[in-house]
């Protein structure tokens, strides 16, 4: 174990033997490090934080801290942090506990958190996801496996983001954006994601019915109700039915509209 010599480590922090510490980082009672892990210089990881094997974490990063909700009893101890394995977390990111009793705020496995990125409370990140530069979540926000957000790029709470989305940079959302989407702008999404999927290794068949799926409810002149109902009554591969499943589930903000001018797909 590699912990510098002004590092601060609590007694109850369990640390696996080869972890790496910085100077001047400050580990809490709660604390829990995986196998592999390496923490920067200034780093803070408090309250109730799990970190799973291989991430690593850049320096300045604040895991754990109190959520920034007026309704937050902030001696509570119930509520966490647990990220998985082979995280990449840059510098100055601030991740926030959650506030749900016993629940966490989730980081999954494989994703890379570029510097000054913010999840705040409640959010969950799936698999292998980009948060580029400055990215900003608010609390309870989804976001699916494989999304790429792009930097200053920030989410209203509650709203999800769908697998495999990308979202363009310095760009705002206060509605959910379906899977394999491009999205940009205020709300708006303007075609399909198609070097992503290609890139993700989905065959032709499933790229083209991803876009017939996007064509019925963006290109067709039905509203979303009437696009869902005349896709029950088509053949879908997983991920166009993935897609519909989606936007069904849309009850809290709705999705992002289709920009003006947009194509049925972006590429091909």
């Amino acid at each position: 174990m590699q912990i510098h010599s002004t590092a601060i480590v609590a007694d109850g922090a369990k640390l696996a033997d080869d972890v790496a510490v910085g100077p001047y980082t400050i580990l809490g009672a709660d604390v829990e490090i995986g196998a592999g892990c390496v923490i920067g210089a200034h780093v803070i990881l408090e309250n109730r934080v799990i970190l799973g094997e291989g991430t690593k974490v850049g320096h300045g990063t604040l895991i754990g801290g109190n959520p920034q909700d007026h309704g937050f009893d902030v001696t509570r101890r119930d509520t966490g942090v647990r990220i998985g394995k082979n995280n990449v977390i840059r510098e100055y990111v601030t991740i926030h506990r959650a506030t749900a009793e016993g629940a966490d705020t989730v980081v999954g496995d494989g994703n890379f958190l570029m510097t000054g990125c913010h999840l705040a409370h409640d959010s969950v990140v799936g698999n292998g996801a980009i948060m580029a530069n400055n990215a900003l979540s608010a609390g309870h926000v989804r976001i699916g496996d494989r999304c790429f957000l792009g930097g200053g790029s920030v989410f209203h709470q509650f709203i999800r983001i769908g697998t495999l989305a990308m979202v363009r940079g310095g760009c705002r959302f206060s509605k959910d954006i379906p899977p394999f989407t491009i999205a940009a702008g205020e709300n708006s999404v303007v075609g399909i994601n198609s070097i992503g999927l290609r890139r993700a290794g989905l065959s032709a068949e499933a790229r083209k019915d991803i876009k017939r799926a996007f064509y019925l409810l963006y290109h067709s002149g039905l509203n979303v109700s009437q696009a869902l109902e005349a896709a029950d009554g088509e053949t879908w591969g997983a991920e166009a039915a993935l897609f519909f499943e989606f936007v069904r589930a849309a009850k809290k903000r709705g999705i992002c509209d289709r920009a003006n001018g947009a194509e049925a797909a972006d590429g091909g």
